[in-house]
């Protein structure tokens, strides 16, 4: 029961203190799950993110299910997911509350700027650890700016680029392996 409830708190803590939605839970997912509680590593942590990012529904919240089930199979996905949305639940039913009556402050909306910057250092700063990690030759470096450039300058659907990613990344895995079996014959 002790692993359960750690999981439940874990990803609540970083339900709480996340703002604008997956990306921006990158860095503290990263920290507490790799670093502190070294439940994944990085690179497994970027495939969770991967998958969770194609498959229907939020990308922490299948971040979440994913690392709870590994942990401590369904139940622990279970636990990991309500402990990720419970605080989300809780705050908007606060804001839902008194929303009318400060959405109008002009202080709410300097707050919600400084929040929004903010997050999108921690984004960045997740995005510099795991590129590391996973741009590791000339293949992978293509891949990402590719990726990076067509994400940025299209509306190409991000689904299509993370399965497309993926067939790249197996392509070059099979030309490499054709490639050190060619030259073993020689």
């Amino acid at each position: 029961m002790k692993e359960y409830i750690k999981l439940f708190f874990t990803f609540a803590k970083i339900g709480l203190f996340t703002f604008g939605g997956g990306y921006a839970m990158l860095p503290l997912l990263q920290r507490e799950l790799v670093e502190k509680n070294k439940w994944a590593e990085d690179e497994e942590l970027m495939d969770y993110f991967a998958i969770g990012q194609c498959t229907p529904g939020i990308i922490a919240v299948n971040t979440a299910t994913f690392v709870g089930y590994k942990r401590k199979g369904i139940a622990g996905g279970i636990f990991a997911t309500l402990g990720l949305v419970f605080p989300s639940l809780v705050i908007i039913m606060i804001i839902a509350a008194f929303l009318k009556s400060f959405a109008d402050l002009t202080v709410v909306g300097h707050a919600l700027r400084g929040i929004n910057a903010g997050v999108c250092a921690l984004i960045f700063d997740a995005v510099i650890k795991l590129t590391g990690k996973s741009v590791i030759d000339r293949y992978t470096l293509i891949i990402f700016l590719l990726v990076f450039f067509v994400s940025l300058l299209t509306g190409f659907s991000t689904i299509l680029l993370v399965i497309l990613s993926g067939l790249a990344g197996y392509i070059v895995c099979k030309i490499r392996a054709k490639l050190s079996n060619g030259g073993e014959n020689s």
